[in-house]
C-alpha cells in the first residue's frame, strides 16, 4: 500500500480492499499519520465499509470504546488510550446522513471545538464539513457488488 502524501497536493491514492478485515488494516495505517486536530472525510454508498474503516482508525489511534456506526446519535466520542507511536488522541467519529445540508444542526455537534485534541471522522460528510478546517483527508470508498471487493481513494486535500 502506498503511503498517505503529507503534501496536500490532492493526489488520489487507491487500494483494494478484499476483506472488512483488508479494510480496518488500511484505517490502522491511516491512523498512524493523523494527529489531534486532523479532519477525515468519509463517503461511499451503504455497505461500502465506513464503519470499518473507522474502527481500523479508532484501533490505530488507540481509542477506548466500542466503535459503532454513529447513525442514531450524530457523534460519537471516543477517550485516548494508550498509542505506540505517540501523544494519546481522541477521536469524534460522526454520521452526517441524517443533518442533510443543514449547517446549524453541524455547528451544533461544535466540531470545530473537537479539533483541537482528537481526529474528527466523518460519514457522508463531504460537501457539508469540509469547511471546518484548512486541510482534510477525503477517502471514497466503493464495493463491487458482484465481489464484494471494496476499493479506497485517498487524499489529502486543502
Amino acid at each position: 500500500m502506498s503511503e498517505i502524501g503529507e503534501d496536500g497536493t490532492g493526489v488520489a491514492q487507491r487500494i483494494e480492499l478484499p476483506t472488512v478485515e483488508d479494510t480496518e488494516a488500511f484505517g490502522r495505517r491511516l491512523a498512524s499519520q493523523l494527529h489531534a486536530g486532523d479532519l477525515v472525510v468519509l463517503d461511499g454508498p451503504l455497505g461500502a465499509g465506513k464503519t470499518a474503516l473507522t474502527r481500523g482508525i479508532a484501533a490505530g489511534l488507540g481509542v477506548q470504546g466500542r466503535v459503532t456506526s454513529p447513525t442514531f446519535v450524530i457523534a460519537r466520542e471516543h477517550r485516548p488510550g494508550p498509542r505506540a507511536d505517540g501523544a494519546p488522541v481522541g477521536l469524534v467519529h460522526v454520521d452526517a446522513y441524517r443533518l442533510g445540508d443543514s449547517l446549524d444542526e453541524l455547528d451544533a455537534l461544535d466540531l470545530d471545538t473537537d479539533l483541537t485534541d482528537t481526529v474528527v471522522v466523518v460519514e457522508w460528510g463531504e460537501g457539508l464539513v469540509e469547511q471546518l478546517t484548512d486541510r482534510h483527508l477525503r477517502v471514497r470508498l466503493r464495493r463491487d457488488p458482484e465481489s464484494d471487493v471494496r476499493r479506497a481513494e485517498w487524499a489529502w486535500v486543502g
